[in-house]
């Protein structure tokens, strides 16, 4: 029997990619060949993106996508399909991320994270995840955090959504074994993106005080987004028979002076 390989033409999804990892990421796909369909809720983020990716010489779909909604996700889909045909390539990048302590947050407030962090990933593998298992490949790729293993204090529900993001991931790993199609993790580290960007002051300094207090800043470095999207390109580029996943991505610290 031939060893299975990737089709010539893979068009990739991105959720989340008007600005980020999510953009970053879309860049570096469509630079390395794969037909990209760029999803977010701001649009005129992505015409513009798209826009400098077929500069760039890469194949360019936009569509209006919300995580938290279903109704939308199922649009987009179809959307994708007509427009660029079935996806070989998901990235579940979409994230909701806000301040505040656990005791003072809301029900409601977490609950949206987890719509977002959780429920949304979930919808987008219900999406597209069965044509893949039909097909006998494909790669679902889940942006998550070192929060999910090291959880950091004021950050609402960030950390619990992205270990209950870990640990769907892992009940579908084993669910896929022997289907063709990998479901992998990339776990960034502190990384510079506009999440956090629209934070109160305050909010942000005392975070930052908290991770520090608890060891979780040992320096100020922090990530470019395209270290993020390198990593997922690595992923999903892999040949068929090679699975990567998790894979952690930190920044490194500053050379030590001498």
């Amino acid at each position: 029997m031939p060893k299975p390989v990737h089709p010539d033409r893979r068009p990739a999804v991105i959720a989340g990619a008007s600005s980020g990892i999510g953009a970053e990421t879309a860049k570096a796909l469509a630079a390395a060949g794969f037909p990209v369909a760029l999803g977010a809720r701001r649009v005129d983020r992505l015409e513009d993106l798209a826009s400098e990716i077929r500069t760039a010489g890469g194949e360019a779909f936009v569509h209006v996508l919300d995580v938290a909604s279903t109704e939308s996700v199922e649009k987009f889909a179809a959307a994708v399909v007509t427009e660029l045909g079935e996806a070989e390539v998901v990235v579940c990048n979409a994230g909701l991320l806000a301040p505040g302590g656990v005791v003072e947050s809301t029900t409601e407030e977490l609950a949206a994270e987890f719509d977002v962090n959780v429920l949304g990933a979930h919808r987008l593998i219900r999406a597209f995840g069965a044509g893949m298992v039909e097909r006998q490949r494909g790669d679902l790729v889940f942006v998550s955090s070192d929060t999910a293993v090291r959880a950091r204090p004021f950050m609402r529900g960030y950390s619990a959504t992205k270990s209950g993001l870990e640990g769907l991931v892992e009940a579908l790993q084993m669910e896929l074994e022997g289907s063709g199609v990998r479901a992998s993790v990339v776990r960034p580290g502190p990384t510079w993106s506009e999440m956090g960007s629209d934070w109160d002051a305050e909010a942000g300094a005392k975070v930052l005080t908290e991770w520090i207090k608890w060891g979780h800043a040992r320096h100020s470095h922090f990530l470019k987004a395209t270290a993020i999207a390198d990593a997922i390109v690595t992923v999903v580029s892999a040949p068929r028979g090679v699975h990567i996943s998790p894979v952690d991505v930190n920044p490194e610290a500053p050379l030590e002076k001498r």
